[in-house]
């Protein structure tokens, strides 16, 4: 999978999740999860799930802690997708 189709799913993806005042324009590749974007840590959790779910890959803790920002994800997902 190419890293444009990843990172066009872990955009739509992440956007279900950001709070209310911030748009979904706000996602960038620099983006953190958590600072930039205010998405809390129980919708992290959501967020690996549904990536989980979409791109039929497993997680476990250490990508989950690595996950820090969207190219951090789209990273870990080229990786995952990969093998």
């Amino acid at each position: 999978m190419k890293e444009n189709e990843i990172q066009q799913k872990l955009f739509k993806i992440v956007s279900v999740y950001l709070p209310q005042d911030v748009s979904s324009d706000a996602i960038q590749l620099h983006s953190h999860l958590m600072q930039d974007l205010g998405i809390n840590s129980a919708h992290l959790v959501d967020i690996a799930l549904d990536v989980e779910d979409a791109f039929d890959i497993t997680l476990d803790e250490k990508d989950m802690e690595e996950m820090q920002t969207v190219t951090d994800a789209i990273k870990i997902v080229a990786l995952k997708t990969a093998l």
